[in-house]
């Protein structure tokens, strides 16, 4: 299995983050399990509602763990699959966080989903046609109107 390196948020910041909250940290990737996925990230989304995660105070979504990897959106690819949905290579969307690989319990409905890069760049996933971009599609048509 490959080496993954990871940050963790490892203090909570006291008004603007910075690499001081954080700790990189190297370590082996686990075996999978049957259902599981090992995905290698290729982009992360950095988005404002992470900072707000970072406080341990009462918010819409719980806070980030301190010593867990940071939350975030990811697109990678399948580079292991014990999962009979997901092969290696395929192009797929999640919540890896902020590391190198993440693996994925597959068998959780909504917690992997494959995406075609034939027309799309794989980044435009975690923006214009993806959470942010569907956020600003479902505002502009759905709420102004």
């Amino acid at each position: 299995m490959p080496t993954n390196h990871q940050i963790l948020l490892d203090n909570r910041p006291q008004g603007e983050a910075t690499a001081s909250n954080f700790r990189l940290v190297t370590a082996q990737t686990p075996a999978l399990t049957d259902g599981q996925v090992l995905v290698r990230h290729h982009f992360l989304s950095l988005d404002p509602y992470m900072r707000g995660r970072m406080n341990d105070s009462k918010s819409y979504a719980a806070s980030q763990a301190l010593g867990e990897v940071m939350i975030g959106g990811t697109v990678g690819e399948v580079a292991e699959s014990k999962h009979p949905k997901f092969q290696p290579g395929d192009k797929v969307v999640g919540m890896g966080g902020w590391q190198e690989y993440s693996v994925v319990d597959a068998s959780q409905p909504g917690a992997l989903r494959k995406v075609d890069t034939t027309h799309v760049p794989l980044s435009h996933y975690l923006g214009a046609v993806g959470m942010p971009g569907v956020t600003a599609w479902y505002g502009l048509v759905k709420i102004i109107n």
